[in-house]
């Protein structure tokens, strides 16, 4: 019994932040979990910002709705869910992710949610669990599945490492680099081919 777990920004769809960021004119905003290890410094920083430049869920939500998965990523999805079962595991928030799963077809996903004030002011996060995606990979393995995983960041290389096979995706050089022995791709093709040969 094979599942696939996929993480989602920087695969599937672009960098949530990023997107924030261009959009907000707020350069601080572009640092994500590629430039970050620790998830919560990253997120702490993130809710500084956006507290320092009275922005809330609504301002970030309406950028959001015009971001698309990345090109190729629905039909690699869609194909992808025909051969196995597939999770997706992000460090995002539901009150982000609803509207892209929709663009995808709603696969299924596990992420994390957002503490919001009647305001709309962003005023903490809660987790699922700690290390949600390796934790989540390992309780997996202990219903008897054996999991292969795709991501592109730091936060990615447990549940990547931890699987029967794993594979970096869009990653970063540096990434690429500190980790040579992960095979890694930049096409969804190449990466479902990947996947293919070890179902």
């Amino acid at each position: 019994m094979n599942i696939v777990c996929l993480d989602m920004e920087g695969v599937l769809v672009p960098e949530i932040w990023i997107a924030f960021s261009e959009e907000s004119g707020i350069p601080a905003l572009r640092r994500t979990t590629r430039d970050e290890p620790d998830y919560d410094k990253l997120m702490q920083y993130r809710l500084g910002i956006l507290k320092e430049h009275g922005l809330g869920l609504r301002e970030i939500q309406a950028v959001i709705a015009k971001i698309d998965p990345l090109p190729g990523a629905k039909a690699f999805l869609d194909e992808l869910r025909t051969l196995t079962q597939v999770l997706i595991l992000s460090d995002t928030f539901e009150q982000f992710a609803k509207p892209l799963m929709e663009k995808l077809n709603w696969p299924t996903i596990f992420c994390n949610s957002l503490e919001v004030a009647d305001s709309g002011e962003i005023t903490g996060y809660h987790m699922r669990c700690q290390k949600s995606k390796l934790t989540t990979v390992r309780a997996l393995q202990s219903i008897g599945y054996e999991t292969i995983a795709a991501g592109d960041s730091y936060n990615d290389l447990a549940m990547i490492q931890a699987g029967k096979a794993g594979f970096l995706f869009k990653s970063t050089d540096k990434i690429k680099a500190d980790y040579p022995e992960i095979p890694a791709y930049e096409d969804f093709d190449a990466l479902l081919n990947a996947i293919k040969a070890v179902l």
